[in-house]
């Protein structure tokens, strides 16, 4: 999951977008659900994670969200170019950005990457998988030991660096395109989407078969983890916040009809090949639902996603994230391949949420915002020029150079 972009922090003129910060939850608890109704775990030797004795049961939940990571992590690529397109200065420096989005993200990956070292990666992960890990550079790799290594969730980490490494290069082009060709250039970037997972079904190689995935090793990698192919997600938000901000987006296509082209696409992962499921089936519907919830914050249409408690929940939601590779992985792997009662099993899944929860708080709470804080902005002083009077011995002549106060800095 990509880190949360300042939603709140867009530049003098613009709405803030607090909607999109409580929807970001949402789509982070779908990946919870995912993982906790997953039948073979990415941590070697691949036990359930699935809680539930009665195999009804298990298949049930599984069945009922075994898409729903796939949706998660493709709306939050679409969010991170859709807020880094609203919240794009003219004129930043590229170190300024960077600086920032580093810090959004490495602070916490670190400590969660020592955390899953000390707890079980430490004893399984060869040397290029924690140490490319490390630099969030393991998808870049197609054996599966390395490009889910160590924390297997920091797997889109990978793909969000390259989105922040390529922001700066990218949104000069967007800005560029006349507004009567966005739609154009979206429809491109749905169509790129498509054709990734044509090169991944004709052009990859087909076997050996994954352990854990209808697909090969190779496919998967290709087609859901190497970083450049999900790069048309990103740059769809990019467009796709260009459109609101020019003011054409369509009023008929509002939150409800998004949510109910969110669900179509949902079903419809269900019936598309695999490799169809994980982007192309929802791309559409997530682009809508995104655009959609922006536009009740432009137009100040109040909403219990701007409540108090969701936009806390979706500030939370990277840190909630990170942890579920320990909180779900490393936690079941404890109990081994005992299930549990339905009642119990769910039970289990609560305690999952709440110990993700609580990771999350804490991440965000004395790693995340202490790191953007201290080191996501320069501390040099700014020495502001003071203009000289018109008679060389008028009052003030010959004072110390003012420094900008820290709100100018």
């Amino acid at each position: 999951m990509p880190a949360p972009a300042p939603i709140s922090a867009a530049p003098k003129g613009r709405p803030r977008l607090p909607s999109l910060t409580g929807l970001r939850f949402l789509a982070a608890l779908m990946v919870f659900f995912f993982h906790t109704g997953l039948s073979n775990s990415p941590i070697p030797p691949n036990r359930p994670i699935n809680p539930f004795a009665d195999e009804g049961v298990a298949h049930a939940y599984e069945w009922l969200f075994v898409k729903a990571g796939y949706l998660g992590v493709s709306f939050f690529f679409v969010l991170s170019g859709f807020v880094l397109a609203w919240a794009a200065k003219p004129g930043e420096r590229t170190t300024a950005f960077l600086r920032r989005r580093l810090m959004k993200i490495f602070p916490n990956h670190l400590v969660v990457w020592v955390l899953a070292m000390l707890l079980f990666a430490g004893a399984m992960a060869p040397t290029a998988g924690w140490l490319s890990n490390l630099f969030l550079l393991h998808t870049f790799f197609p054996q599966p030991e390395i490009n889910l290594s160590v924390n297997p969730p920091t797997w889109s980490l990978g793909s969000e660096l390259l989105f922040y490494l390529a922001f700066p290069l990218i949104i000069g082009p967007v800005r560029r395109i006349a507004e009567r060709r966005l739609w154009f250039w979206s429809a491109l970037m749905v169509a790129g989407t498509i054709a990734v997972q044509l090169v991944s079904t004709y052009l990859v190689p087909a076997t050996p078969k994954s352990a854990i995935t209808p697909v090969s090793d190779t496919q998967f990698w290709f087609g859901y983890l190497f970083p450049p192919g999900r790069l048309f997600e990103f740059v769809l938000g990019m467009l796709l916040a260009r459109i609101v901000l020019a003011g054409r987006w369509p009023r008929a296509l509002g939150v409800l009809p998004s949510l109910a082209l969110t669900a179509a696409g949902y079903a419809a992962a269900w019936y598309v090949p695999f490799q169809y499921s994980f982007v192309a089936a929802t791309i559409v519907p997530i682009g809508a639902l995104i655009s959609a919830v922006a536009v009740t914050d432009v137009e100040g249409r109040g909403g219990w996603l701007r409540s108090r408690v969701m936009v806390f929940l979706g500030e939370i939601s990277f840190g909630f994230y990170l942890c579920q590779g320990i909180a779900i992985f490393w936690l079941r792997s404890l109990f081994e391949d005992t299930r549990f009662s339905t009642p119990t099993g769910f039970l289990v899944i609560l305690g999952f949420l709440a110990v993700t929860l609580l990771g999350g708080w804490l991440l965000h709470t004395f790693v995340e915002q202490p790191a953007m804080r201290r080191w996501s902005r320069s501390r040099r002083r700014v020495t502001l020029p003071v203009p000289r009077p018109a008679a060389e011995d008028a009052p003030g002549a010959g004072r110390e150079p003012v420094h900008a106060p820290p709100a100018a800095r």
